[in-house]
């Protein structure tokens, strides 16, 4: 009797207090749950072995990497009916120990175990990192977590981020989404396009900073270059980028070189903190310092201070999650951590302002852009999506699949305010006091 789905459907509905939002239907053909639902297909008996050994998000991470678990539906409308049942639950949602103290959901559990055959845990796929707990950020450490997610190619890259080649948020003039038919965004208007959009950022970055001719910029987490080269080209300053990714660097000298802008600009595969030949003008942090670490965030604050002139600038773009309660109970979420970002660390946009002021900075100016971001990962996951066979063919069909979930989850995740992405832009101030600063504050507007 082909009855998996509705086993599958009675423990979800036990374990979460309500019935799932989605549709199950499962490897014998068998479907339940609420008519004209997205669903979630579970394609044999592995995706169960994967949630019984590793319950929770790692579980279902694994299964999904693997293949053994997948989306029938939209994929953002399936994740933001989970979110609303799940992910929005946080502090007060029940736990699995919790769950498993009621007579009823160990029987259901029991169930699971029989159904989902020899109790054998499935090797994790081969995606998956294995770093090292605790997440001490040693040079080494660091190092390693930067290739494992930059190191995939270049190629790969080149599909999700477009010609821009810019990995983080984009800054879009427009008050519609991109995504709109109706609006001047879409993907369908050669007028405005993600390219724009990130030249947009990297001005804005520009223009915060103060940039003009003759001024030394220091580029932390270089990426591909662009930012230095639109530093260099646009504002007339010397650029020194630095980026533990050797193939990141590879491809920004070549780019250099093409524009040439070799004189101007120079790329090296350095940890930050071991840039020495400072004073710089002016700092770009853009989407790097998530990989610092909490317990060494002071660390990098008071480096780059070190490094700045008196009356320098420093722009430091960052993601944020919201606080917590009780700060001591944050985890890093198991999927990123094991699958695209090991050893990222967020923390709320107070205490990366904390932490900057403690290292002696004045901060001028904090600035949200979180629904830029949410449009921005879209338009990666359209690109990715669109040419989604050679994605494949170039990391693999699970690579692909961390990236097409990372990026819509995050997606939901910013457009739902569980995490956001600031601009902070802070000052080495004179000893006299002066900040260097115009009076009225955003004058880059």
């Amino acid at each position: 009797m082909a009855d998996a789905a509705q086993r599958l459907q009675g423990l979800f509905t036990q374990l979460l207090g309500a019935p799932p939002p989605v549709r199950v239907r499962a490897w014998d053909g068998s479907q339940a749950g609420p008519p004209g639902a997205p669903t979630l297909v579970v394609r044999n008996r592995r995706a169960l072995r994967r949630l019984l050994f590793k319950p929770g998000e790692l579980g279902l991470a694994r299964a999904w990497v693997a293949g053994d678990l997948d989306i029938e539906g939209d994929l953002y409308t399936t994740l933001d009916l989970l979110a609303g049942d799940v992910w929005e639950r946080g502090e007060d949602a029940r736990t699995l120990t919790q769950a498993l103290r009621d007579p009823e959901v160990r029987a259901a559990v029991r169930g699971l175990v029989r159904l989902a055959g020899p109790p054998l845990p499935p090797a994790p796929p081969p995606e998956e990192a294995r770093s090292p707990r605790p997440h001490l950020h040693t040079k080494r450490s660091d190092r390693r977590a930067i290739s494992h997610h930059y190191d995939v190619g270049n190629d790969f890259y080149e599909i999700v981020l477009g010609p821009s080649m810019v990995y983080s948020c984009a800054y879009w003039k427009s008050q519609d989404s991109p995504d709109s038919p109706d609006s001047p965004d879409s993907p369908d208007s050669p007028d405005s396009t993600l390219e724009q959009a990130q030249h947009d950022k990297l001005e804005l970055v520009c223009r915060k900073l103060g940039l003009r001719p003759g001024q030394r910029l220091l580029d932390v987490g270089c990426g591909w270059g662009s930012m230095a080269i639109h530093a260099a080209r646009q504002h007339g300053v010397s650029v020194v980028g630095v980026t533990l990714s050797q193939e990141q660097a590879a491809y920004a000298r070549k780019r250099v070189a093409d524009e040439g802008l070799t004189d101007r600009i120079e790329i090296r595969v350095q940890d930050y903190r071991d840039v020495r030949d400072g004073p710089y003008d002016a700092i770009s942090s853009i989407g790097m310092a998530e990989h610092v670490g909490a317990d060494r965030y002071l660390e990098y604050a008071a480096d780059l201070y070190d490094l700045l002139k008196p009356g320098g600038r420093l722009l430091n773009h960052q993601i944020a999650r919201r606080p917590q309660r009780d700060e001591t109970t944050y985890e890093v979420d198991p999927f990123i951590d094991s699958y695209v970002f090991p050893g990222g660390e967020l923390q709320p946009v107070g205490i990366t302002v904390t932490q900057l002021e403690r290292a002696g900075f004045e901060v001028r100016d904090v600035e949200s852009i979180r629904e830029h971001y949410a449009l921005t990962l879209r338009r990666w996951v359209t690109r990715l999506e669109a040419d989604w066979k050679r994605a494949v063919q170039l990391t693999g069909p699970g690579r692909a699949r961390v990236w097409r979930l990372y990026m819509a989850a995050c997606a939901v995740a910013f457009e739902r305010n569980r995490i956001g992405v600031n601009q902070v832009l802070a000052v080495r101030a004179l000893e006299s006091g002066e900040s260097g600063m115009p009076l009225r504050a955003r004058t880059w507007n």
